[in-house]
């Protein structure tokens, strides 16, 4: 293995730990069974990697060093602690079984032991940000409206549970899936949308979150391919589909109306909507299949004036009666809103915040802006503008409010 320079190695580290520390961890969780050692391992292993590799060169599957390295760094540590090594199980696989597709899949475990039903709800829903998206806890703790502190007392008293109650860190036989799949579902979903939009930063999306949550979603569907796994797997390729489009070349964001449909997957259009068509004549759908339905309306309009939002807007209404959340009521105002007139949405949308369930929502707020900007209402929209901008954690997301702010000021915006 040829050597490689300082500044080559500490960019190849850096890429393989946003292509693979997901992985790394995952597998490193199931080897060593404990969330924090395996925490602890895996960056030892990526320091040791900082070291070995400049003066050997790149190892021909660096994945499986690391894995190898961090279960050794592990077992030393442990040693150092004067714990018996037999506790962590030592018949680990060795570093060429581990791409083995024959074994089970890391990460799909590591998802079912987050979302295992002996786990208080938020907890699953902590714990998978955490440990699958790899969010920090401030991250987490903003979109709980929680203090970082209680946030992360959430999650160690989660990951004290799986301790004591010494859950398995495996996919459950076919017959106990249905049970289980629910929490999981949600945990891909959630996996999907910080992928899509993030919770905060310079980019819009996380391409790497997307990519990996539609491939745990190919996973499933391959596993028990009822209706609800098509409908989330063809919901996540259909929003996927339009990632191109979804911001400029200098990373701006673009609203949907704005996009260049040229630029969409149509290859992933046609897979969604092929899982759509398979799911809804069951009848057994859910709210990933309706959701799924919607964003298929959307892609198969040529252009946004071609928007069928009659049809949005029942399905909206289908939607709000199986998964009547505030998140759905303000989605299916905005689709009123086209359909009926921005007067009709904006009664919806103030109805809403005014029970104050979406008062930190910033899309709540970007919303109303925009209806009443339509209406001519340029200081309230002013107003809401403000709002969304003070909610905004993305820096594309606070350029966009600004140029909406500036424009708004100058009076240059349409109220269409």
């Amino acid at each position: 293995m040829p050597a490689i320079s300082t500044h080559d190695l500490r960019d190849t580290l850096d890429s393989v730990y946003r292509a693979e520390s997901g992985r790394i961890l995952a597998t490193l969780i199931r080897l060593l069974g404990d969330f924090d050692l395996a925490e602890e391992a895996m960056h030892d292993a990526f320091s040791a990697a900082l070291v070995q590799w400049a003066k050997d060169g790149l190892p021909d599957n660096p994945r499986s060093w690391l894995v190898s390295a961090g279960r050794f760094k592990a077992i030393d540590s442990l040693r150092r602690r004067a714990r018996r090594v037999e506790d962590i199980l030592i018949d680990v696989a060795s570093p060429e079984s581990i791409d083995d597709p024959s074994v089970d899949d890391d990460r799909l475990r590591l998802m079912f032991v987050c979302c295992h039903p002996a786990l208080a709800p938020e907890a699953r829903v902590a714990l998978t940000l955490r440990e699958i998206c790899g969010l920090t806890t401030e991250e987490i703790a903003r979109a709980f409206l929680m203090t970082p502190p209680a946030l992360a007392q959430r999650i160690v008293r989660a990951k004290a549970k799986i301790r004591e109650l010494k859950l398995p860190y495996v996919v459950p036989p076919v017959e106990e899936l249905p049970a289980r799949l629910g929490p999981v579902l949600h945990a891909v979903y959630l996996v999907y949308n910080e992928g899509y939009y993030a919770t905060s930063g310079r980019s819009v999306t996380r391409a790497d979150l997307s990519s990996e949550a539609i491939r745990l979603g190919r996973l499933l569907n391959e596993l028990l391919p009822e209706p609800e796994v098509m409908g989330l797997l063809a919901l996540m390729l259909l929003q996927e589909s339009r990632r191109a489009a979804r911001t400029s070349a200098d990373g701006e964001v673009v609203l949907l109306e704005d996009q260049d449909r040229s630029r969409w997957d149509r290859e992933m259009i046609g897979e969604g909507i092929a899982l759509v068509e398979h799911a809804l004549p069951t009848r057994r759908f859910g709210p990933y299949t309706l959701q799924a339905a919607i964003a298929a309306v959307h892609a198969e309009a040529a252009t946004a004036r071609e928007t069928d939002w009659a049809q949005i807007v029942a399905l909206y209404n289908a939607l709000m009666r199986i998964d009547p959340t505030p998140v759905v009521e303000l989605n299916r105002a905005a689709a009123i809103a086209m359909h009926e007139g921005p007067e009709a949405g904006l009664i919806l949308i103030d109805a809403i915040l005014a029970r104050g369930e979406l008062r930190e929502y910033l899309f709540a707020h970007s919303a109303r802006a925009d209806l009443l900007r339509r209406l001519g209402r340029l200081d309230e929209a002013r107003a809401s503008y403000e709002r969304a901008l003070e909610l905004a954690r993305q820096e594309p997301e606070r350029s966009f409010f600004e140029s909406r702010l500036r424009a708004l000021s100058k009076s240059t915006i349409p109220n269409d």
